[in-house]
């Protein structure tokens, strides 16, 4: 199990105790990123006989920090498969069952799973089950896994892979400056003919609170743009997909026309209904899908916001780094 950390000494110890509840004999590597607090010495003290720390090494140029932390744990690695789990997810008991289970029985190569993000603030009702909503339309998870190398998706905060496909990729080295690392990974091994499956949990869940707007918005923002490949037409693109399916049906309800009435009011059910499985997974009432054009609206600002940054320069940031566009 790899455990990459930086600054999580928040967090670090529910993910160890829980990890280590899967089950006995099992190895975890935590590499501690540079941290500048106590997350290596609350790991080593939670951690037992059964985890390693290690301090990870400076960042080299042209590497994503939690890329370069995998790649030094991944030469630790002497089992035949490997958990890459992020330092602020906990697991509840049998998860670790339940991705084996998942990865033999279907012979996939990776599976991996969207770990459930807690709801207590109004911003995180309004904008968390959106995130899966358009992150389900982006990688049609029914596509994702089939065989098909199309489309390729992986949720990096809990990743069960074949230890033996990584050497066979090369390692993370491959992907070494992939700031959506987890779907180059996915598109790493569909591409050297291995089988990956992506879904839904509420038995690994994210410690990690984002319970204010501008939390949320500098999560979004750092790889928002990179989904869309840092392409300006893409952008273009994708601003007015979202005009089409939220602002034109809106301003139609508006207009005299009554057949321009209707057909904007079926076209704005049938997004609305769209998002009800979505909001019926998370608890919470189907009401919340009236909110769905402003949640889109937000997220298309945080979209530009993340392009403005890439225009002037900077690929992303995160936990005091910022990884700059190559010259």
């Amino acid at each position: 199990m790899l455990i990459p950390a930086r600054d999580e000494a928040a967090v670090i110890a529910k993910t160890i105790l829980t990890l280590r509840a899967q089950g006995a004999g099992l190895r975890i590597i935590v590499i501690d990123d540079q941290s500048q607090d106590a997350t290596a010495a609350i790991a080593r003290a939670v951690g037992g006989d059964g985890c390693q720390v290690i301090c990870g090494e400076p960042l080299p140029e042209g590497w994503v920090g939690k890329l370069w932390a995998l790649e030094q744990g991944r030469r630790l690695v002497g089992t035949p498969l490997t958990l890459l789990l992020d330092a602020d997810i906990e697991l509840h008991p049998g998860m670790l069952e339940a991705l084996l289970a998942r990865l033999k029985t279907d012979g996939r190569q990776l599976v991996s799973v969207m770990a459930h993000l807690e709801m207590e603030t109004a911003w995180e009702r309004l904008l968390v089950p959106a995130f899966v909503y358009f992150f389900k339309l982006l990688y049609p998870y029914r596509l994702s896994n089939s065989r098909s190398r199309l489309v390729a998706a992986a949720a990096g905060g809990c990743v069960l892979v074949e230890t033996a496909v990584l050497e066979r990729i090369g390692g993370f080295g491959e992907i070494r400056g992939a700031i959506i690392d987890d779907c180059a990974l996915a598109r790493r091994v569909k591409g050297a003919g291995g089988r990956t499956w992506i879904g839904l949990t509420q038995g690994a869940v994210s410690l990690r609170r984002m319970g204010t707007l501008g939390a949320i918005w500098r999560m979004v923002a750092r790889s928002a743009f990179a989904q869309l490949r840092y392409s300006t037409v893409l952008l273009v693109v994708c601003v007015a997909l979202l005009i089409l399916a939220f602002g034109v049906p809106v301003s139609g309800l508006l207009v005299s026309d009554p057949a321009v009435r209707w057909l904007s009011l079926v076209a704005l059910v049938a997004m609305l209904a769209s998002y009800v499985p979505v909001l019926r997974y998370y608890r919470l009432s189907p009401a919340w899908a009236l909110t769905l054009p402003l949640a889109g609206t937000l997220y298309l600002c945080m979209t530009v916001t993340s392009a403005v940054r890439s225009w002037g320069g900077v690929r992303s940031a995160w936990k005091g780094r910022t990884y700059r566009k190559a010259r």
